[in-house]
């Protein structure tokens, strides 16, 4: 495979080598919630990390079920809901291949998987997102800007991966999704980088 395997991610968490990660949830996900963008429904969170996402969606009425690649992540995901007195059902899985075997969800919550996957997987993943959603439902998106100066030259850096809007476009194309109009919510990141929130709508008949 190409880009980062489980070991790599496991590696990291247990080092907890994990500078992307805010410790606490995004505000673009508080700021969804707390305006009524996205409400209380079945929703999937792929590359959940710590759990920090996945504690504010429990606690505010969501179904929520989780993946990540890394069972270290898993585990402490699951001890942070645990201590928490709430419940979401994280599995480990390979986000590439995983499908729900409960029907699709109405909501996904994408903020760290795409731009933690090597590029060649995109287009594969991309189809997984599609696939995981209902007709008409939505995705919530963080797409990482992390543009390095010797992109021109072709290289690739990563992860995290520069999600370029226009490699969006394509990944995401009108005739499957449903593209608001600009601007975008510009989400700064620790890491000295920012990322652009968009929420997308599965077409009905896509």
């Amino acid at each position: 495979m190409a880009g980062p395997d489980r070991p790599f991610w496991q590696r990291l968490f247990e080092q907890n080598t994990t500078p992307w990660d805010r410790g606490s949830a995004s505000q673009q996900l508080l700021t969804w919630l707390e305006n009524g963008t996205l409400k209380p429904c079945r929703i999937l969170v792929p590359g959940c990390g710590h759990g920090y996402e996945i504690l504010a969606l429990a606690a505010a009425g969501f179904e929520v079920t989780a993946l990540d690649y890394a069972p270290a992540a898993v585990e402490r995901a699951a001890a942070r809901l645990s201590a928490a007195g709430l419940y979401a059902n994280i599995l480990q899985a390979d986000v590439r291949e995983w499908m729900p075997d409960q029907g699709l969800f109405d909501a996904i919550y994408e903020q760290t998987c795409l731009c933690a996957l090597h590029p060649d997987d995109w287009a594969q993943y991309a189809g997984r997102l599609h696939a995981w959603l209902r007709p008409q439902g939505r995705l919530f998106a963080l797409f990482m800007q992390a543009l390095r100066d010797d992109a021109a030259q072709g290289l690739i850096h990563g992860p995290p991966y520069h999600c370029d809007m226009h490699a969006m476009r394509a990944l995401f194309p009108a005739s499957r999704w449903d593209w608001p109009a600009p601007p975008y919510a510009h989400v700064p990141h620790p890491m000295g980088v920012f990322e652009i929130g968009i929420v997308l709508q599965r077409q009905p008949d896509a």
